[in-house]
């Protein structure tokens, strides 16, 4: 009873301090609001979150939800505009967008919505719930590979085995090592950190917090912010993977470090590679000088050599706005062919859902394993073509057409010889398949396996990322490059010689 009190009289106390003092606006620019912008939901919430997680609402108060009412947004012309919705419902046309206006939406839908403080509030903002602002993004971004990124890893067995043979607990018994399933530890804080959780809600729990004790729903595997995260409202996805909470800052989108936390080496070295090119020479000696906040992102002007983000989604135009390529959220929707070996390059799937892939073999692969396409399943010519198409032309924003022709027709063989390091490596696992020299029932857990894994997660992807990326030439030679992809077949020969030897 007298923490109950004491958390009433504290909550009182802070909204009488907040609004009788306001937060005032500054002509320095310093993170300030006038609170006739605020709806009276959010006051109420700063009023506390002010004092007691005031990270959080400084952070807010820096971002543009905190500074623009969507209906003014709307009254920008089309290529200006950060929203995509047409029309708005009374509640986000007369204030900022604050805490209740994203942590209260479609409560019904929410299982982890519950009473807090008389009001109706859900833990996590969901891709559906930003929908209300920016539907065409949501839309986008749910028909991506992105969003089935958890569904895409572990719903397919293939690549479960995998992500089990390497994250499982592993014991000795009679000499023997023997592997246990991962732990949902384990593949929260490696796998899962990218693909995404799911969360579930559990019940509710009481937690004490500063102003006593508090009623809250228990979530398992929270918190993650990966991109395929499975919400407890149903949707798939996490903005927050990108616009981190609570600034949801295009910047820090636009910037590579974003995309780094997961597209790294040795499997996606694309921030590795990125780094050591020309784009990324000058970006890292010049981006302080550059507008990562200007929509559209004007090339030439607003910067001078990509991110991750001008190739793969901004909304681009030139210097007297024309439009260069239209802004997406569906991340691979620019991309005609997929340099991520599963286990060979090939044409990007048609879904986002990959786990409806069925190869020749019945495997749920984009290819067979000697490398012949699951066409059925991957974009034709003709879109591959489209595709293309608009990457080049984003390219010849700075290039000239010869440059681009042979930059593309370079990577377009590299393709091609690393898929056959890698066809390679496959003859000489399928050998010793054939041969009884090592076990197929797991085809991830032996010697001679890890080292083919090795050669297209690793190897022929760190190649064809260093090709595609404008010159990283150490990152196609000696880092994980060449040297490695020769050695390893070597490696694989030597292992399967010996083990023939050993067990005659």
């Amino acid at each position: 009873m007298k923490s109950t009190l004491k958390y009433g009289a504290s909550f009182l106390l802070v909204l009488f301090l907040f609004f009788s003092k306001g937060i005032v606006a500054s002509e320095k620019g310093e993170d300030v609001i006038d609170n006739a912008r605020l709806s009276s939901q959010t006051q109420a919430c700063i009023g506390c979150h002010n004092t007691h997680t005031p990270g959080i609402v400084k952070d807010w108060l820096s971002s543009r939800h905190s500074k623009v009412i969507p209906s003014e947004a709307l009254k920008k012309n089309v290529l200006q505009r950060r929203i995509s919705v047409e029309s708005l419902p009374g509640e986000l046309s007369e204030h900022v967008v604050g805490c209740y206006e994203c942590h209260s939406q479609r409560p019904e839908k929410h299982k982890d919505n519950f009473e807090h403080l008389g009001y109706k509030i859900n833990v996590i903002v969901t891709p559906d719930d930003c929908k209300a602002c920016h539907p065409a993004e949501a839309t986008q971004y749910a028909e991506s590979k992105k969003a089935h990124a958890i569904k895409n890893l572990m719903e397919n067995p293939v690549y479960n085995a995998l992500t089990n043979t390497i994250t499982g607990v592993k014991r000795v018994e009679n000499g023997k090592i023997l592997s246990e399933r991962a732990s949902d530890t384990t593949l929260h804080e490696t796998c899962l950190g990218c693909h995404g959780t799911k969360i579930t809600v559990k019940g509710m729990k009481k937690v004490n917090t500063k102003m006593g004790e508090i009623l809250v729903p228990e979530l398992m595997n929270w918190a993650n912010q990966g991109v395929g995260r499975e919400n407890p409202d149903g949707s798939l996805g996490a903005c927050t993977a990108c616009h981190p909470r609570h600034s949801f800052s295009i910047e820090i989108a636009r910037k590579p470090y974003t995309c780094a936390q997961c597209h790294l080496e040795p499997d996606v070295p694309a921030w590795n590679v990125y780094k050591e090119s020309k784009h990324g020479n000058i970006y890292s000696s010049k981006h302080k000088e550059w507008n990562f906040e200007s929509v559209p992102w004007v090339v030439g002007k607003d910067f001078k050599a990509p991110t991750c983000a001008s190739c793969h989604n901004s909304l681009l135009v030139s210097p007297g706005g024309e439009v260069i390529a239209e802004r997406t959220h569906d991340f691979g929707s620019r991309l005609w062919v997929r340099l991520f070996g599963l286990i060979y390059s090939h044409p990007q799937p048609k879904s986002g859902n990959t786990t409806i892939i069925k190869n020749k073999d019945g495997l749920p692969l984009p290819t067979t394993f000697t490398g012949e396409l699951s066409s059925e399943y991957l974009i034709d010519k003709t879109e591959q073509e489209k595709r293309f198409a608009v990457v080049k032309n984003i390219c010849n924003s700075c290039h000239s057409t010869d440059w681009i022709n042979n930059h593309f027709t370079k990577l377009e063989e590299t393709i091609k010889e690393t898929n056959e390091m890698t066809l390679a490596a496959t003859k000489l696992m399928s050998n010793a398949w054939e041969n009884k020299i090592e076990d197929k029932t797991n085809p991830f857990n032996e010697p001679i396996e890890q080292m083919w894994i090795r050669q297209w997660l690793f190897y022929s992807n760190s190649i064809r990322y260093a090709s595609a990326m404008t010159g990283a030439p150490d990152y196609a030679s000696f880092k994980n490059g060449w040297w490695s992809l020769s050695e390893n077949l070597q490696r694989m020969k030597d292992w399967t010689e010996f083990k023939k030897k050993a067990t005659r």
